[in-house]
Protein backbone atom coordinates (compact mmCIF):
# COMPACT_ATOMS: atom_id res chain seq x y z
CA UNK A 1 0.00 0.00 0.00
CA UNK A 2 2.90 2.33 0.67
CA UNK A 3 4.10 1.48 -2.83
CA UNK A 4 0.69 2.44 -4.19
CA UNK A 5 0.71 5.89 -2.60
CA UNK A 6 4.35 6.30 -3.53
CA UNK A 7 3.64 5.34 -7.16
CA UNK A 8 0.88 7.94 -7.44
CA UNK A 9 3.05 10.61 -5.87
CA UNK A 10 6.24 9.92 -7.77
CA UNK A 11 4.45 9.61 -11.15
CA UNK A 12 2.80 12.94 -10.44
CA UNK A 13 6.22 14.51 -9.80
CA UNK A 14 7.83 12.88 -12.86
CA UNK A 15 5.02 13.90 -15.22
CA UNK A 16 5.41 17.52 -14.22
CA UNK A 17 9.16 17.44 -14.39
CA UNK A 18 9.23 16.14 -17.93
CA UNK A 19 6.06 17.88 -19.57
CA UNK A 20 0.70 6.55 -31.95
CA UNK A 21 -0.74 9.67 -33.45
CA UNK A 22 -4.24 10.61 -32.42
CA UNK A 23 -6.95 11.91 -34.70
CA UNK A 24 -7.48 15.65 -34.80
CA UNK A 25 -10.81 15.54 -32.97
CA UNK A 26 -9.12 14.61 -29.70
CA UNK A 27 -8.16 17.13 -27.11
CA UNK A 28 -4.93 17.12 -25.15
CA UNK A 29 -4.69 15.99 -21.55
CA UNK A 30 -1.68 18.27 -21.09
CA UNK A 31 -1.78 21.85 -22.31
CA UNK A 32 1.07 24.35 -22.50
CA UNK A 33 0.31 28.06 -22.56
CA UNK A 34 3.18 30.41 -23.44
CA UNK A 35 2.25 34.00 -22.60
CA UNK A 36 3.56 37.17 -24.24
CA UNK A 37 6.05 37.36 -21.39
CA UNK A 38 7.21 33.85 -22.26
CA UNK A 39 7.31 34.62 -25.98
CA UNK A 40 9.47 37.67 -25.30
CA UNK A 41 11.85 35.45 -23.36
CA UNK A 42 12.02 32.93 -26.22
CA UNK A 43 12.50 35.72 -28.73
CA UNK A 44 15.38 37.24 -26.75
CA UNK A 45 16.88 33.78 -26.36
CA UNK A 46 16.75 33.07 -30.10
CA UNK A 47 18.10 36.50 -31.01
CA UNK A 48 20.96 36.12 -28.54
CA UNK A 49 21.78 32.78 -30.13
CA UNK A 50 21.36 34.18 -33.65
CA UNK A 51 23.81 37.02 -32.98
CA UNK A 52 26.55 34.44 -32.60
CA UNK A 53 25.34 31.50 -34.69
CA UNK A 54 24.88 33.60 -37.82
CA UNK A 55 28.55 34.56 -37.63
CA UNK A 56 30.91 34.61 -39.31
CA UNK A 57 28.78 35.39 -42.34
CA UNK A 58 30.67 35.31 -45.63
CA UNK A 59 29.58 37.39 -48.61
CA UNK A 60 30.56 36.59 -52.21
CA UNK A 61 33.37 38.43 -53.99
CA UNK A 62 32.27 41.64 -55.71
CA UNK A 63 33.87 43.05 -58.87
CA UNK A 64 33.10 46.25 -60.70
CA UNK A 65 34.66 48.80 -63.05
CA UNK A 66 34.24 52.48 -62.36
CA UNK A 67 35.36 55.51 -64.34
CA UNK A 68 37.51 57.93 -62.35
CA UNK A 69 38.26 61.41 -63.81
CA UNK A 70 41.77 61.64 -65.31
CA UNK A 71 42.50 58.03 -64.38
CA UNK A 72 39.88 56.52 -66.62
CA UNK A 73 38.37 53.08 -66.01
CA UNK A 74 39.47 51.41 -62.77
CA UNK A 75 38.83 47.73 -62.13
CA UNK A 76 37.99 47.11 -58.47
CA UNK A 77 37.59 43.84 -56.55
CA UNK A 78 36.25 43.31 -53.00
CA UNK A 79 37.03 39.91 -51.49
CA UNK A 80 36.95 38.08 -48.14
CA UNK A 81 33.90 40.12 -47.19
CA UNK A 82 32.91 38.89 -43.74
CA UNK A 83 30.24 39.98 -41.29
CA UNK A 84 31.90 39.43 -37.93
CA UNK A 85 29.54 41.20 -35.55
CA UNK A 86 25.79 41.82 -35.29
CA UNK A 87 24.21 43.77 -32.42
CA UNK A 88 20.44 43.85 -32.00
CA UNK A 89 19.25 47.07 -30.34
CA UNK A 90 15.49 46.55 -30.32
CA UNK A 91 13.13 43.68 -31.13
CA UNK A 92 9.58 42.53 -30.55
CA UNK A 93 7.41 39.47 -31.10
CA UNK A 94 3.70 39.02 -31.56
CA UNK A 95 1.37 36.22 -32.55
CA UNK A 96 -1.63 36.27 -34.81
CA UNK A 97 -3.67 33.94 -36.96
CA UNK A 98 -1.05 34.40 -39.67
CA UNK A 99 1.84 33.12 -37.56
CA UNK A 100 4.60 34.29 -35.26
CA UNK A 101 5.95 37.73 -36.13
CA UNK A 102 9.46 38.73 -35.06
CA UNK A 103 10.78 42.21 -35.87
CA UNK A 104 14.30 43.55 -35.28
CA UNK A 105 15.02 47.26 -35.64
CA UNK A 106 18.06 49.47 -35.18
CA UNK A 107 20.51 46.59 -35.47
CA UNK A 108 24.13 47.28 -36.35
CA UNK A 109 26.84 45.13 -37.89
CA UNK A 110 30.55 45.20 -38.64
CA UNK A 111 32.15 43.84 -41.82
CA UNK A 112 35.76 43.36 -42.83
CA UNK A 113 37.06 42.94 -46.38
CA UNK A 114 40.03 43.16 -48.69
CA UNK A 115 40.10 45.56 -51.64
CA UNK A 116 42.19 45.65 -54.79
CA UNK A 117 42.23 47.86 -57.87
CA UNK A 118 44.13 48.17 -61.12
CA UNK A 119 44.09 50.59 -64.05
CA UNK A 120 46.13 51.86 -66.93
CA UNK A 121 45.96 55.02 -69.08
CA UNK A 122 47.26 56.17 -72.43
CA UNK A 123 49.73 58.36 -70.55
CA UNK A 124 50.82 55.48 -68.31
CA UNK A 125 50.53 52.27 -70.37
CA UNK A 126 51.87 50.18 -67.50
CA UNK A 127 49.15 48.79 -65.20
CA UNK A 128 48.94 50.45 -61.82
CA UNK A 129 47.50 48.47 -58.92
CA UNK A 130 47.18 48.54 -55.16
CA UNK A 131 45.45 46.54 -52.44
CA UNK A 132 44.55 46.76 -48.77
CA UNK A 133 41.81 46.16 -46.24
CA UNK A 134 38.72 47.98 -45.08
CA UNK A 135 35.97 47.86 -42.49
CA UNK A 136 32.31 48.57 -43.06
CA UNK A 137 29.84 49.67 -40.42
CA UNK A 138 26.20 48.77 -41.04
CA UNK A 139 23.74 51.17 -39.48
CA UNK A 140 20.00 50.82 -38.87
CA UNK A 141 19.52 47.27 -40.11
CA UNK A 142 15.95 45.96 -39.87
CA UNK A 143 14.88 42.32 -40.04
CA UNK A 144 11.34 41.01 -40.34
CA UNK A 145 10.39 37.35 -39.92
CA UNK A 146 7.04 35.56 -40.00
CA UNK A 147 7.07 31.91 -38.93
CA UNK A 148 4.45 29.23 -39.39
CA UNK A 149 4.10 26.50 -36.75
CA UNK A 150 1.90 23.58 -37.81
CA UNK A 151 1.22 20.06 -36.60
CA UNK A 152 2.72 17.35 -38.78
CA UNK A 153 1.89 13.81 -37.61
CA UNK A 154 2.23 14.69 -33.96
CA UNK A 155 5.35 16.86 -34.31
CA UNK A 156 5.74 20.52 -35.17
CA UNK A 157 6.61 21.80 -38.63
CA UNK A 158 8.35 25.17 -38.48
CA UNK A 159 8.61 27.11 -41.73
CA UNK A 160 9.36 30.64 -42.90
CA UNK A 161 6.45 32.53 -44.42
CA UNK A 162 8.35 35.78 -44.88
CA UNK A 163 11.91 36.85 -44.16
CA UNK A 164 13.42 40.17 -45.12
CA UNK A 165 16.40 42.33 -44.23
CA UNK A 166 16.75 46.02 -44.94
CA UNK A 167 19.98 48.01 -44.50
CA UNK A 168 19.51 51.78 -44.51
CA UNK A 169 23.11 52.91 -44.54
CA UNK A 170 26.74 51.75 -44.42
CA UNK A 171 30.00 53.46 -43.55
CA UNK A 172 33.19 52.34 -45.33
CA UNK A 173 36.57 52.94 -43.68
CA UNK A 174 39.70 52.20 -45.72
CA UNK A 175 43.02 51.20 -44.23
CA UNK A 176 45.19 53.17 -46.66
CA UNK A 177 44.30 54.28 -50.17
CA UNK A 178 43.72 57.70 -51.69
CA UNK A 179 40.58 59.80 -51.39
CA UNK A 180 39.59 59.06 -54.97
CA UNK A 181 39.61 55.34 -54.05
CA UNK A 182 37.15 55.94 -51.22
CA UNK A 183 34.80 57.87 -53.47
CA UNK A 184 35.13 55.22 -56.13
CA UNK A 185 34.37 52.42 -53.74
CA UNK A 186 31.31 54.19 -52.37
CA UNK A 187 29.99 55.02 -55.83
CA UNK A 188 30.69 51.58 -57.27
CA UNK A 189 29.90 49.25 -54.39
CA UNK A 190 27.65 50.84 -51.77
CA UNK A 191 24.40 49.52 -53.23
CA UNK A 192 25.96 46.16 -54.07
CA UNK A 193 27.33 45.71 -50.53
CA UNK A 194 23.96 46.62 -49.00
CA UNK A 195 22.18 44.09 -51.23
CA UNK A 196 24.79 41.42 -50.45
CA UNK A 197 24.35 41.93 -46.69
CA UNK A 198 20.56 41.84 -46.95
CA UNK A 199 20.55 38.67 -49.05
CA UNK A 200 23.17 36.90 -46.92
CA UNK A 201 21.39 37.64 -43.62
CA UNK A 202 18.03 36.51 -45.00
CA UNK A 203 19.50 33.30 -46.41
CA UNK A 204 21.35 32.47 -43.19
CA UNK A 205 18.17 32.99 -41.14
CA UNK A 206 16.26 30.67 -43.49
CA UNK A 207 18.99 28.04 -43.15
CA UNK A 208 18.86 28.25 -39.35
CA UNK A 209 15.06 27.91 -39.31
CA UNK A 210 15.36 24.79 -41.46
CA UNK A 211 17.85 23.38 -38.96
CA UNK A 212 15.58 24.25 -36.04
CA UNK A 213 12.66 22.60 -37.85
CA UNK A 214 14.76 19.45 -38.20
CA UNK A 215 15.35 19.46 -34.43
CA UNK A 216 11.60 19.80 -33.78
CA UNK A 217 10.82 16.97 -36.19
CA UNK A 218 13.29 14.69 -34.42
CA UNK A 219 11.82 15.15 -30.94
CA UNK A 220 10.48 11.86 -29.51
CA UNK A 221 6.75 11.29 -29.23
CA UNK A 222 7.17 9.20 -26.09
CA UNK A 223 9.19 9.89 -22.94
CA UNK A 224 9.98 7.14 -20.39
CA UNK A 225 8.71 8.08 -16.93
CA UNK A 226 9.57 4.92 -15.00
CA UNK A 227 10.83 1.46 -15.89
CA UNK A 228 7.38 0.37 -17.06
CA UNK A 229 5.53 3.56 -18.02
CA UNK A 230 5.98 6.10 -20.81
CA UNK A 231 4.34 9.48 -21.38
CA UNK A 232 2.82 10.20 -24.78
CA UNK A 233 3.96 13.71 -25.78
CA UNK A 234 2.40 13.69 -29.24
CA UNK A 235 1.18 17.18 -30.14
CA UNK A 236 -2.48 17.41 -31.11
CA UNK A 237 -3.75 19.88 -33.71
CA UNK A 238 -2.02 23.08 -34.70
CA UNK A 239 -0.84 25.50 -32.02
CA UNK A 240 -3.44 28.12 -31.16
CA UNK A 241 -2.08 31.58 -31.80
CA UNK A 242 -3.67 34.69 -30.35
CA UNK A 243 -2.55 38.23 -29.61
CA UNK A 244 -1.62 37.25 -26.05
CA UNK A 245 -0.30 33.69 -26.15
CA UNK A 246 0.72 30.53 -27.96
CA UNK A 247 -1.18 27.44 -26.76
CA UNK A 248 -0.17 23.82 -27.34
CA UNK A 249 -2.05 20.60 -26.66
CA UNK A 250 -0.29 17.31 -25.88
CA UNK A 251 -1.84 13.85 -25.69
CA UNK A 252 -0.33 13.42 -22.24
CA UNK A 253 -1.58 9.93 -21.35
CA UNK A 254 0.65 7.18 -20.01
CA UNK A 255 0.98 3.67 -21.39
CA UNK A 256 3.15 0.65 -20.79
CA UNK A 257 6.47 1.00 -22.58
CA UNK A 258 6.35 0.10 -26.28
CA UNK A 259 2.56 -0.13 -26.18
CA UNK A 260 -0.06 2.24 -27.51
CA UNK A 261 -2.70 3.29 -25.02
CA UNK A 262 -6.25 3.12 -26.32
CA UNK A 263 -7.70 6.22 -24.73
CA UNK A 264 -11.30 6.05 -25.95
CA UNK A 265 -12.56 5.49 -22.42
CA UNK A 266 -11.17 8.82 -21.30
CA UNK A 267 -13.58 11.72 -21.53
CA UNK A 268 -13.07 14.60 -23.90
CA UNK A 269 -11.43 17.28 -21.80
CA UNK A 270 -12.32 20.92 -21.44
CA UNK A 271 -9.69 23.61 -21.21
CA UNK A 272 -8.70 24.57 -17.67
CA UNK A 273 -10.59 27.60 -16.39
CA UNK A 274 -7.48 29.05 -14.73
CA UNK A 275 -4.85 30.79 -16.83
CA UNK A 276 -1.29 31.60 -15.78
CA UNK A 277 -1.74 35.01 -17.38
CA UNK A 278 -3.66 35.87 -14.22
CA UNK A 279 -0.41 35.55 -12.21
CA UNK A 280 1.86 37.04 -14.91
CA UNK A 281 4.00 33.96 -15.59
CA UNK A 282 5.89 33.02 -18.74
CA UNK A 283 4.50 29.53 -19.14
CA UNK A 284 1.65 27.44 -17.82
CA UNK A 285 1.48 23.63 -17.91
CA UNK A 286 -1.91 22.07 -17.17
CA UNK A 287 -2.43 18.36 -16.41
CA UNK A 288 -5.87 16.78 -16.54
CA UNK A 289 -6.76 14.14 -13.96
CA UNK A 290 -6.94 11.59 -16.79
CA UNK A 291 -3.12 11.66 -16.87
CA UNK A 292 -2.94 10.10 -13.40
CA UNK A 293 -5.82 7.78 -14.26
CA UNK A 294 -3.86 6.45 -17.21
CA UNK A 295 -0.85 6.00 -14.92
CA UNK A 296 -2.89 3.98 -12.43
CA UNK A 297 -4.17 1.81 -15.30
CA UNK A 298 -0.62 1.03 -16.44
CA UNK A 299 0.54 0.06 -12.96
CA UNK A 300 -2.62 -1.87 -12.15
CA UNK A 301 -2.41 -3.95 -15.33
CA UNK A 302 1.31 -4.52 -14.70
CA UNK A 303 0.39 -5.88 -11.23
CA UNK A 304 2.64 -3.35 -9.54
CA UNK A 305 0.06 -2.10 -7.05
CA UNK A 306 0.85 -4.42 -4.17
CA UNK A 307 2.94 -4.38 -1.03
CA UNK A 308 3.77 -6.73 1.81
CA UNK A 309 3.88 -5.17 5.26
CA UNK A 310 6.20 -7.29 7.36
CA UNK A 311 7.76 -4.75 9.68
CA UNK A 312 6.41 -2.16 12.08
CA UNK A 313 8.20 0.32 14.31
CA UNK A 314 6.63 -1.61 17.19
CA UNK A 315 7.76 -5.13 16.24
CA UNK A 316 5.05 -6.71 18.40
CA UNK A 317 2.31 -4.99 16.43
CA UNK A 318 2.66 -7.63 13.69
CA UNK A 319 2.84 -10.61 16.01
CA UNK A 320 0.08 -13.03 17.02
CA UNK A 321 0.81 -12.32 20.69
CA UNK A 322 -0.74 -8.86 20.25
CA UNK A 323 -3.57 -10.14 18.10
CA UNK A 324 -4.66 -12.66 20.77
CA UNK A 325 -6.86 -9.99 22.29
CA UNK A 326 -8.60 -9.58 18.94
CA UNK A 327 -8.51 -13.10 17.44
CA UNK A 328 -7.83 -15.61 20.18
CA UNK A 329 -8.04 -18.54 17.74
CA UNK A 330 -5.17 -17.05 15.73
CA UNK A 331 -2.92 -17.01 18.80
CA UNK A 332 -3.90 -20.55 19.80
CA UNK A 333 -3.03 -21.93 16.36
CA UNK A 334 0.11 -19.84 15.84
CA UNK A 335 1.48 -18.62 19.18
CA UNK A 336 4.08 -15.87 19.03
CA UNK A 337 4.40 -16.00 15.23
CA UNK A 338 5.03 -13.00 12.99
CA UNK A 339 2.25 -11.63 10.80
CA UNK A 340 2.55 -10.27 7.26
CA UNK A 341 -0.07 -8.10 5.58
CA UNK A 342 -0.23 -8.84 1.84
CA UNK A 343 -2.02 -5.85 0.33
CA UNK A 344 -2.96 -5.34 -3.33
CA UNK A 345 -5.28 -3.08 -5.31
CA UNK A 346 -8.39 -5.01 -6.30
CA UNK A 347 -9.67 -2.62 -8.99
CA UNK A 348 -8.71 0.70 -10.55
CA UNK A 349 -8.55 3.58 -8.06
CA UNK A 350 -10.82 6.58 -8.47
CA UNK A 351 -8.83 9.77 -8.91
CA UNK A 352 -10.19 13.30 -8.77
CA UNK A 353 -8.38 16.63 -8.73
CA UNK A 354 -9.95 18.63 -5.94
CA UNK A 355 -9.22 22.08 -4.57
CA UNK A 356 -5.45 22.25 -4.14
CA UNK A 357 -5.20 18.46 -3.76
CA UNK A 358 -5.57 15.14 -5.54
CA UNK A 359 -8.23 12.87 -4.01
CA UNK A 360 -7.98 9.11 -4.50
CA UNK A 361 -10.31 6.28 -3.44
CA UNK A 362 -8.48 2.96 -3.54
CA UNK A 363 -10.14 -0.49 -3.24
CA UNK A 364 -7.79 -3.05 -1.68
CA UNK A 365 -7.60 -6.74 -0.85
CA UNK A 366 -5.59 -7.64 2.22
CA UNK A 367 -4.55 -11.17 3.11
CA UNK A 368 -3.32 -11.79 6.66
CA UNK A 369 -0.41 -14.23 6.51
CA UNK A 370 1.29 -15.97 9.39
CA UNK A 371 4.97 -16.90 9.22
CA UNK A 372 5.13 -20.26 10.99
CA UNK A 373 8.42 -22.20 10.99
CA UNK A 374 9.44 -20.53 7.71
CA UNK A 375 6.11 -21.26 6.01
CA UNK A 376 3.74 -18.44 4.96
CA UNK A 377 0.16 -19.43 5.81
CA UNK A 378 -2.83 -17.29 4.67
CA UNK A 379 -5.38 -17.16 7.51
CA UNK A 380 -7.87 -14.43 6.55
CA UNK A 381 -8.88 -12.15 3.69
CA UNK A 382 -10.24 -8.62 4.14
CA UNK A 383 -11.54 -6.04 1.66
CA UNK A 384 -10.67 -2.42 2.32
CA UNK A 385 -11.45 0.96 0.75
CA UNK A 386 -9.03 3.77 1.52
CA UNK A 387 -9.67 7.44 0.87
CA UNK A 388 -6.59 9.67 0.75
CA UNK A 389 -5.42 13.04 -0.53
CA UNK A 390 -2.12 13.87 -2.21
CA UNK A 391 -0.70 17.37 -1.88
CA UNK A 392 2.06 18.96 -3.94
CA UNK A 393 4.08 22.13 -3.49
CA UNK A 394 7.23 23.80 -4.74
CA UNK A 395 10.10 24.45 -2.35
CA UNK A 396 12.88 26.32 -4.06
CA UNK A 397 13.56 24.32 -7.21
CA UNK A 398 12.05 21.05 -5.99
CA UNK A 399 8.56 19.56 -6.30
CA UNK A 400 7.61 17.71 -3.13
CA UNK A 401 4.49 15.83 -2.11
CA UNK A 402 2.67 14.40 0.88
CA UNK A 403 -0.23 12.02 1.51
CA UNK A 404 -3.04 12.41 4.04
CA UNK A 405 -5.30 9.51 5.03
CA UNK A 406 -8.93 10.66 5.05
CA UNK A 407 -10.87 7.46 5.76
CA UNK A 408 -10.92 3.72 5.29
CA UNK A 409 -13.40 0.88 5.77
CA UNK A 410 -13.06 -2.90 6.03
CA UNK A 411 -15.13 -6.04 5.58
CA UNK A 412 -14.28 -9.72 6.06
CA UNK A 413 -14.10 -11.87 2.91
CA UNK A 414 -13.01 -15.19 4.36
CA UNK A 415 -11.35 -16.64 7.44
CA UNK A 416 -9.62 -19.86 8.52
CA UNK A 417 -9.44 -18.72 12.13
CA UNK A 418 -13.10 -18.18 12.95
CA UNK A 419 -15.00 -14.93 13.21
CA UNK A 420 -13.01 -11.71 13.43
CA UNK A 421 -13.96 -8.63 15.37
CA UNK A 422 -13.57 -6.45 12.31
CA UNK A 423 -13.70 -3.16 14.20
CA UNK A 424 -10.82 -4.23 16.41
CA UNK A 425 -8.87 -5.48 13.39
CA UNK A 426 -9.52 -2.12 11.75
CA UNK A 427 -8.04 -0.41 14.80
CA UNK A 428 -4.81 -2.42 14.42
CA UNK A 429 -4.64 -1.76 10.66
CA UNK A 430 -5.21 1.94 11.32
CA UNK A 431 -2.19 1.92 13.61
CA UNK A 432 -0.12 0.19 10.91
CA UNK A 433 -1.19 2.80 8.37
CA UNK A 434 -0.33 5.70 10.63
CA UNK A 435 2.94 4.35 12.04
CA UNK A 436 4.38 2.37 9.11
CA UNK A 437 2.90 3.13 5.71
CA UNK A 438 2.21 6.87 5.71
CA UNK A 439 5.52 7.84 7.36
CA UNK A 440 7.38 5.79 4.75
CA UNK A 441 5.44 7.28 1.82
CA UNK A 442 5.69 10.85 3.06
CA UNK A 443 9.37 10.38 3.77
CA UNK A 444 9.94 9.37 0.16
CA UNK A 445 7.75 12.10 -1.33
CA UNK A 446 9.32 14.77 0.88
CA UNK A 447 12.63 14.14 -0.89
CA UNK A 448 10.92 15.50 -3.97
CA UNK A 449 12.21 15.85 -7.49
CA UNK A 450 14.20 18.76 -8.85
CA UNK A 451 12.53 20.85 -11.51
CA UNK A 452 14.08 20.09 -14.89
CA UNK A 453 16.91 22.03 -16.52
CA UNK A 454 16.48 22.18 -20.29
CA UNK A 455 19.43 23.32 -22.39
CA UNK A 456 20.71 25.39 -19.48
CA UNK A 457 17.41 26.98 -18.48
CA UNK A 458 15.24 26.18 -15.48
CA UNK A 459 11.85 27.03 -14.00
CA UNK A 460 11.61 29.67 -11.27
CA UNK A 461 8.92 30.87 -8.84
CA UNK A 462 6.61 28.04 -9.86
CA UNK A 463 3.06 28.05 -8.51
CA UNK A 464 0.58 25.15 -8.37
CA UNK A 465 -3.18 25.59 -8.71
CA UNK A 466 -5.81 22.81 -8.69
CA UNK A 467 -9.11 23.67 -10.36
CA UNK A 468 -11.87 21.94 -12.35
CA UNK A 469 -10.20 18.52 -12.83
CA UNK A 470 -6.92 20.18 -13.79
CA UNK A 471 -3.71 20.90 -11.96
CA UNK A 472 -1.95 23.97 -13.34
CA UNK A 473 1.73 24.84 -12.97
CA UNK A 474 2.62 28.48 -13.61
CA UNK A 475 6.27 29.43 -13.85
CA UNK A 476 8.90 31.81 -15.10
CA UNK A 477 12.09 30.63 -16.82
CA UNK A 478 15.63 31.75 -15.98
CA UNK A 479 19.11 30.91 -17.18
CA UNK A 480 20.95 28.13 -15.36
CA UNK A 481 23.96 28.19 -17.68
CA UNK A 482 24.88 29.30 -21.17
CA UNK A 483 22.33 28.21 -23.75
CA UNK A 484 23.45 26.19 -26.77
CA UNK A 485 21.64 24.99 -29.88
CA UNK A 486 24.78 24.29 -31.88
Amino acid sequence: MARLFFIFGIIFLFIFCYTPVRSNDQEGHITVDISNKGLDFLKDLLIEKAESSLLPLYLPKIENAVTIPIMGKVHMVLSNITVDRIDVISSNVRTSDNGIHIAVSGATANLSMNWKYSYSTSLVPIAVSDQGSATIGVESMEIGLILSLKNLQGSFKLSVLECGCNVKDILIKLDGGASWLYRGLVNAFEGTIISAVENAVSKKINDKIIKLDSVLQSLPKEVPITSIAALNITFLDDPKLSESSLDLEIDGLLSAKDETLVSNHYNKTLQPSFSCKEVDKMVGVSLHEDVLKSASTVYFEAKKMNWIVEYASDRYLLNTSVWRFIVLQLYKLYPDDDINLNISVSSLPTIKFGKQQIDATIPLDMVIDVSDAGEIIPVAGISMVISASIFAEILGNTVIGSVKLNDFSMSLDWSKIGDLHIRQVQLVISTVLKTVILPYVNGQLSKGHSLPVFHGYKLQDTQIVCVDSWIVFCSDVVSAKKFSLA
